[in-house]
């Protein structure tokens, strides 16, 4: 008698990845650049670069995104224009230790609507709490070729040169704060646009992504961009800040040879 053959058992199912089940759970915020290296030459005018990325949200309740791109710190000398008997005059420079070169905001709605002052404040996140960095004491030093540079807290005058600085910085395209900047194109999916000048510093750039639910900071991704020279600028570049003995030389030599040669072009007879 022919015995049935008895069917094959039912093939095993792999379990869900645990990364799934976190994102049913937890409420997280993830993010990427389009291009996360811009590269500067003769011929640079800017760039654009998309920001995107998702908030995993398992409840209704509504979040917002906030973008914060800051680039690379540098020194900053400001004058101030000062009239005496009559005439106007600079004043003795006064120099910021640190500025960022570049800082931008960019939001679902206005700041001051998605957080409170202190929590802003706390996270350095919009212009108004940008942290701009002077020394604890008073001293002056010779900076830029300059003597007597101030380089002080400036004590209840700091804000007056506070503002000073993130308002040339916002007429050079350098500083800016956009409260819509971050827009969602579906359910949890969200872009935001980052616009680098021509005068953006080179340099390394770091990207906050803050999502805040109810005022409160509930989650980050960072992100780094690179600006960087490439081709005969960056050689140029190189060489001016790791040999600039060399570089002055060279300038030197560059001057007198062009200076010969418009006299040789434009001699007279």
């Amino acid at each position: 008698m022919i015995q049935p053959i008895p069917p094959p058992p039912p093939a095993a199912v792999a379990p869900a990845p645990e990364m799934s089940v976190a994102t049913l759970a937890d409420l997280r915020v993830a993010a990427a650049l389009t291009d996360a290296r811009v590269q500067v030459d003769s011929r640079f005018r800017g760039a654009s670069i998309v920001l995107y990325g998702a908030v995993f949200n398992p409840t209704d309740d509504p979040t917002d995104v906030v973008v914060v791109v800051r680039g690379p710190d540098a020194p900053v000398r400001l004058v101030k224009k000062t009239r005496n008997l009559g005439v106007w005059l600079n004043s003795r420079p006064v120099l910021f230790e640190g500025a960022p070169g570049f800082y931008m905001t960019a939001s679902t709605r206005p700041l001051a609507d998605i957080a409170g002052f202190g929590q802003l404040r706390r996270l350095g996140v919009g212009v108004d709490h940008l942290r701009i960095d002077a020394p604890e004491e008073t001293r002056t030093v010779t900076r830029y070729g300059v003597r007597d540079v101030v380089v002080s807290r400036l004590g209840e005058d700091y804000l007056d040169w506070r503002r000073a600085v993130i308002r040339l910085r916002e007429a050079a395209q350098l500083y800016d704060t956009d409260p819509d900047g971050v827009s969602f194109v579906d359910r949890g999916l969200f872009r935001a646009q980052v616009e680098l000048p021509a005068t953006a510093p080179t340099g390394e750039y770091h990207a906050e992504v803050w999502l805040f639910r109810d005022g409160e900071p509930a989650g980050v991704s960072n992100l780094t961009l690179t600006v960087e020279k490439v081709g005969f600028e960056r050689e140029v570049y190189e060489l001016a800040h790791r040999r600039p003995w060399l570089y002055g030389v060279f300038c030197v030599l560059l001057a007198g040879g062009m200076g010969y040669l418009a006299s040789r072009v434009f001699r007279r007879n």
